[in-house]
């Protein structure tokens, strides 16, 4: 029997049941959720990095999306305050679309 000991989505086991195989499971509590969702978003960037092109990319992001919606709530926001905290971030500071890499700064200018 195989074991997992990990976070996975909320209809995971419904699935599991579906193909006739049973499965164990236990509710988190509130500290252990917010540990096991860190460890969550690590294993799906990681699996990101190992994607093998665009369609497998684009489903471990969305992966990723949901841990981070997931996170938010722990930390006390809903999606749409980290989305406006996200906006606020790009009109002060900008976002990614141009593709600005830094060389080095002069600290003497």
């Amino acid at each position: 029997m195989p074991v997992y000991n990990k976070l996975v989505r909320d209809l995971i086991p419904q699935v599991i049941k579906s193909t006739g195989k049973e499965c164990r499971t236990r509710i988190l509590g509130e500290e252990e959720y917010a540990k096991e969702l860190v460890i969550k978003l690590k294993e799906e960037s990681e699996e990101y990095f190992a994607a093998q092109g665009p369609k497998e990319s684009l489903e471990e992001l969305a992966d990723m999306l949901e841990i981070i919606r997931a996170l938010a709530t722990v930390h006390g926001a809903t999606w749409e305050q980290l989305e406006a905290l996200r906006q606020k971030k790009a009109e002060a500071r900008g976002g990614f679309q141009e593709r600005v890499y830094l060389i080095d700064v002069d600290d003497n200018a």
